[in-house]
């Protein structure tokens, strides 16, 4: 199971972390992505983590975000800073199976998916 949390409202320019937990399997065999969906628009890969740790990020946020995993804590983090309306929406994390990889994919080829947490940038 995945469970994201961290979401809420900020105001531009402020930061929020999200968190993401994985149970129920090896954390380290999975690689994990973050995806967001505001309303009316498609999900779309905002960052990911390989299980060697290597990370992607979309150019959307690049400079803005980071992601980075905690495998002891079977933890997976988003670090936004710099927010901005247009970044509103769900954020979703999800799991893919992918051991001993350097490769992640921000393309929603998971098989795994949390519920999501709302983020709402708003004065």
């Amino acid at each position: 199971q995945l469970q994201a949390s961290g979401g809420g409202l900020v105001q531009p320019g402020g930061s929020l972390r999200l968190s993401c937990t994985l149970s129920g399997f090896i954390f380290d065999e999975y690689g994990m992505g973050w995806f967001r969906q505001a309303p009316g628009n498609e999900r779309e890969g905002i960052s990911c983590a390989a299980t060697f740790g290597n990370t992607d990020i979309a150019d959307s946020v690049k400079g803005r975000f980071t992601t980075f995993r905690d495998n002891a804590k079977n933890m997976v983090y988003l670090q936004m800073s710099s927010l901005k309306p247009e970044d509103t929406g769900v954020y979703y994390c999800a799991a893919r199976y992918s051991p001993k990889s350097d490769y992640c994919s921000l393309r929603r080829d998971y098989g795994y998916w949390g519920q999501g947490t709302q983020v709402t940038v708003s004065s």
